[in-house]
């Protein structure tokens, strides 16, 4: 009956914090996001055509709305007579999937290696992670990213894994920082007091209050993560054909931007318009996830 109680409690909870968190920009954020994850689940079934299948009498058809336009292509052909809207499509799984693996490998790196760094302060450990942090921040990320790309086969695979690789240095801050705060609380002192190992300390206490920060900076990183895949892909070096990337098609569609608009536009829309839409949810889930917003909720 207890747990019943405490689980109605907290659903009230969480309704009250969403619905008392007024940001438009963020709910549209979510709805546009979730929109865009369920297009690209849905790519074989959405998708009008092939996305690789190319027909040389069919290039360079502008959208249906222009004269010489067509309902079968609406928005319009490439320089090879590939479906625009099709490649969009599917170019948006390659997009989603970079996002969230590297997301996932630079943040379980980062999330181990800070909340270890920032418990034991001080320490041997702490001492040396924090100066290789200090190393990897001393060099920009897009500049390492690039060398690695370029030394290694460049593939769908080895770009998550040198976006993830070279990205965890922001989460171990962060971590760190609400780590070494939190430790010196009332609540972890009694712990340890009462025989609390180091381990069961760290999963029961701190680990869920630096969970709402950490997810804030990860949602941020999926962004940054689809911005550096999108900006490698346009250089050559990221994703290569025949995988489908907004990036490639930008690439593919820079010569023909005074005639041929719409091959590089669209996807630089669908860049554009997913980068807002996970900034907007971002900044969100801060107000959303801050408990100094809802200090007296769980009194009522």
């Amino acid at each position: 009956m207890k747990k019943l109680t405490k689980r109605k409690k907290a659903n009230t909870l969480f309704s009250t914090r969403f619905f008392r968190v007024p940001s438009p920009l963020g709910i549209s954020g979510l709805i546009v996001f979730i929109l865009i994850v369920l297009l690209a689940l849905a790519a074989p079934w959405i998708a009008p055509h092939s996305p690789y299948a190319s027909d040389a009498t069919q290039r360079l058809i502008p959208p249906f709305w222009l004269e010489g336009g067509s309902l079968e292509h609406i928005l319009g052909t490439d320089n090879i007579g590939r479906d625009v809207l099709s490649r969009l499509v599917y170019g948006s799984r390659i997009s989603l999937l970079v996002g969230f693996l590297s997301v996932l490998i630079a943040g379980c790196i980062g999330l181990i290696l800070g909340l270890v760094s920032g418990y034991f302060g001080g320490s041997w450990f702490d001492q040396l992670t924090m100066r290789f942090v200090d190393a990897m921040l001393a060099i920009p990320t897009l500049l390492l990213v690039l060398v690695a790309v370029i030394v290694l086969e460049p593939s769908l695979w080895t770009l998550i894994l040198v976006i993830g690789l070279t990205s965890w240095v922001q989460y171990t801050r962060l971590v760190r920082s609400e780590t070494l705060s939190l430790k010196e609380r009332e609540f972890i002192q009694s712990s340890k007091t009462q025989g609390a190992s180091h381990f069961h300390i760290i999963r029961t206490h701190i680990f869920p209050n630096v969970l709402s920060s950490f997810t804030v900076v990860a949602t941020i990183g999926i962004a940054s993560a689809i911005m550096t895949e999108s900006s490698l892909s346009f250089l050559g070096l990221g994703v290569q054909p025949p995988d489908i990337t907004w990036g490639g098609m930008l690439n593919d569609g820079r010569n023909y931007i005074a005639t041929s608009w719409w091959i590089a536009t669209f996807p630089g829309l669908a860049i554009t318009i997913t980068i807002l839409a996970i900034t907007f949810l971002g900044d969100w889930l801060r107000d959303f996830l801050d408990p100094r917003l809802y200090q007296g909720d769980d009194t009522k």
